[in-house]
């Protein structure tokens, strides 16, 4: 397979209602596609970095520009070309995993198109649906939080993920267990939002019997993190510190983690996420996909890739209309709580044509 161009799509897409974390407020999404067109078909990726280096250092621009002026070039000459060779081609440059991840995925995408194969196969998919989880941001009130709450209860999601900052974490967590009681799986994301000084207050949370608390503490604190599990009773899931199968076996050898939260494009791609998946299944530790708000096209792959044996906890895999009105693939739909895992050839959907066009806010092609 030989690469005869890529392209570079920039789309906007509205959120049905703003997102709020401890690194900001999103009521829309700046998202970079990339398609790639080979001698085999064509395949599609999803950069998942954000508009501000606020949840990394990464971010849209940035990435669009390592793309055009070094990945891209680093492979598109190339007389042969599959998915795992993407890696090792862009290993000289640093960094940029987010990048990295788009493209190795559109390269993936293509590969198994043109041989009929699908993502969930060829990662190691085990079931043919997965079950949902979906994540609440930080709400201008209480009341407002318990509504929507009982919103995605009442979609049928099967775990509810609330974000959490210093000033709204104790409170809100108590209001959403008295009201709902033990029967939602419930945990808790701060983003990084805490210091191991914290840890007392932390532990107040302990109570309420959460399934876990997602990177509560700085991405290079791996130490506090080993000492905040050894205060709190609630289990500490690591996000942002996790970028590779190494990070993952250093985090879990110093106790800094019992369970990891797997984003592909964190970590610089599917292959690294498998690879992800594989260390922590053979140390015990449970995985789960975290989503990045995406869209049709890297949902479906991560559908895939929460298929795997070792994904036992719900991922951030919601539904399309959990941020969208109009997915730009045919949309995903929550049914009892589970997406059905794509079957077709490649992440097993495509982009629809006027949807597309419809959000595009600039295109940039790439030749061979």
């Amino acid at each position: 397979m030989k690469l005869t161009g890529v392209e570079l799509r920039r789309i906007r897409m509205p959120l049905v209602a703003p997102f709020r974390t401890s690194f900001g407020t999103q009521t829309s999404r700046d998202i970079l596609l990339l398609r790639v067109v080979t001698t085999d078909a064509e395949g599609w990726g999803e950069c998942v970095a954000l508009a501000d280096p606020r949840y990394s250092s990464e971010y849209v621009d940035a990435a669009e520009d390592v793309l055009r002026r070094y990945l891209i070039p680093a492979i598109i000459d190339r007389p042969a070309l599959d998915a795992v060779a993407v890696g090792p081609a862009l290993a000289p440059f640093k960094g940029h995993r987010m990048a990295k991840a788009a493209l190795e995925m559109a390269v993936l995408d293509a590969e198994l198109r043109g041989q009929g194969r699908s993502f969930a196969r060829e990662l190691g998919a085990v079931r043919d649906r997965v079950p949902c989880g979906v994540s609440v941001g930080i709400m201008d009130s209480i009341g407002e939080l318990l509504d929507a709450v009982e919103g995605f209860l009442d979609a049928g999601y099967a775990r509810i993920k609330l974000k959490i900052e210093p000033g709204w974490d104790i409170a809100p967590v108590r209001a959403v267990r008295e009201r709902f009681g033990d029967a939602p799986l419930l945990q808790v994301d701060a983003n990084t939002a805490y210091t191991v000084a914290d840890a007392r207050h932390l532990a107040r949370l302990d109570p309420f019997d959460l399934l876990l608390i997602e990177q509560p503490l700085d991405e290079e604190d791996i130490r506090g993190h080993a000492e905040l599990a050894r205060i709190i009773r609630t289990p500490i899931c690591l996000d942002e510190s996790i970028t590779s199968a190494a990070t993952a076996a250093d985090a879990i050898r110093r106790g800094a983690c019992g369970i990891v939260n797997v984003k592909p494009g964190r970590v610089g791609g599917y292959l690294e996420a498998r690879r992800i998946h594989d260390v922590c299944a053979a140390h015990g530790v449970p995985v789960w996909c975290g989503g990045m708000l995406e869209t049709g096209i890297g949902r479906a792959a991560n559908v895939a890739l929460a298929a795997l044996p070792g994904f036992t906890l719900p991922g951030d895999t919601s539904a399309s209309d959990r941020y969208y009105r109009t997915d730009v693939t045919e949309p995903f739909v929550l049914d009892d709580g589970h997406l059905p895992v794509p079957t077709g050839p490649g992440i097993g959907v495509q982009p629809l044509a006027d949807v597309l066009a419809e959000v595009t806010t600039a295109t940039e092609w790439l030749p061979g």
